[in-house]
């Protein structure tokens, strides 16, 4: 099987990040960015100071043990505890993603950081005042000249940092991936599952993936107070109304709650929605038309094939946690 791999550095161990040969290509080039620039961009992903109030990092809503997700809110929060619109979407596989965000509002992951960073709701911050926060911040000089040469502080080099952390965090060895690789055996259960999602999952959640990266109407209830019409919010084509980027179905015990609003709270939930609880609505997914009738014993099936999507290995890693020891203030 050949392996396909790239280097970051994590505190003092360097580490190899691969993906399996069935993977596509990347979007992305997975070499273009240095040890220590995916250094720096995983001390800015976990430090606080890119929001105004200083107590909001992106991992507040992207937590690493929950495969960058966050299972406490169905809807993000952010400082002054202000709730969001949407549940926070997992973050891995990004290489992957040309368009991000569940309406695709950006189609570039080195300017995705600047919505909830300047989101009034979320970081309500600006990039002005977060280089002069790291200017005074113990640290970040250093992290700075090391990754560009100089300690110069600029938005371009904040955010291409954070591009290149979040670039490494690939999940690519879940037990289905041990499978495909001949290391493991799926279960007759899990086999069952792995033969129903593909009649019924695939086309939407597509292997070795587990999304085509489209946005599709599910057929969700439209929420009273949240009126969220999706992708149109971005377009403004009626086409677009009621789309919203379809998941990954990776690491699903760890992303919970489910759905755009984080109105399901298990599978068996969503297995239901599709069932039996579709709107129907002009842009309906064609595949949603008839729904997908499963019998008790054939849902139980397909969750436990799901279950060989989660990649513990991806879960634990310490090299995408907290970078300890980066980042006190000067005047501590």
């Amino acid at each position: 099987m050949l392996i396909l791999s790239f280097f970051c550095f994590a505190g003092n161990l360097l580490v190899t990040q691969k993906f399996p040969s069935y993977f596509p290509k990347p979007v992305y080039a997975l070499d273009s960015a240095s040890d220590d620039q995916i250094l720096l961009g995983r001390a800015l992903f976990y430090d606080p100071m890119l929001s105004y109030d200083n107590t909001i990092s992106c991992a507040s809503c992207h937590s690493p043990y929950n495969a960058f997700a966050h299972t406490d809110h169905d809807l993000s929060h952010g400082i002054n505890d202000e709730i969001g619109t949407r549940n926070a979407p997992a973050l891995f596989n990004l290489a992957w993603q040309k368009n991000l965000m569940w309406d695709g509002a950006s189609n570039h992951l080195d300017v995705q950081a600047l919505a909830p960073i300047t989101h009034p709701g979320e970081m309500n911050e600006s990039i002005g005042n977060i280089i002069e926060k790291l200017h005074l911040k113990y640290g970040y000089a250093k992290l700075f000249s090391n990754a560009y040469g100089d300690n110069e502080i600029t938005s371009k080099r904040i955010l291409k940092a954070l591009t290149a952390f979040q670039l490494t965090l690939i999940s690519a060895n879940a037990k289905y991936d041990r499978v495909q690789k001949g290391e493991e055996q799926f279960t007759a259960q899990e086999f069952s599952g792995y033969s129903l999602f593909k009649t019924h999952c695939n086309t939407c959640h597509s292997e070795p993936l587990f999304t085509n990266h489209s946005f599709a109407n599910n057929g969700l209830a439209i929420d009273a107070t949240l009126r969220d019409y999706g992708r149109w919010k971005v377009t403004q084509r009626p086409q677009d109304s009621l789309l919203f980027k379809v998941p990954s179905l990776r690491n699903l015990s760890y992303t919970f709650p489910y759905m755009h609003d984080g109105r399901f709270k298990k599978l068996n939930d969503v297995l239901a929605h599709y069932a039996a609880g579709i709107i129907r609505s002009e842009t309906l997914a064609p595949e949603l038309q008839q729904g997908i009738k499963l019998s008790s014993n054939e849902k139980a099936d397909i969750i436990a094939f799901l279950l060989t999507l989660n990649d513990q290995e991806f879960i634990f890693n310490p090299d995408t946690k907290y970078p300890l020891g980066i980042g006190q203030s000067k005047k501590e």
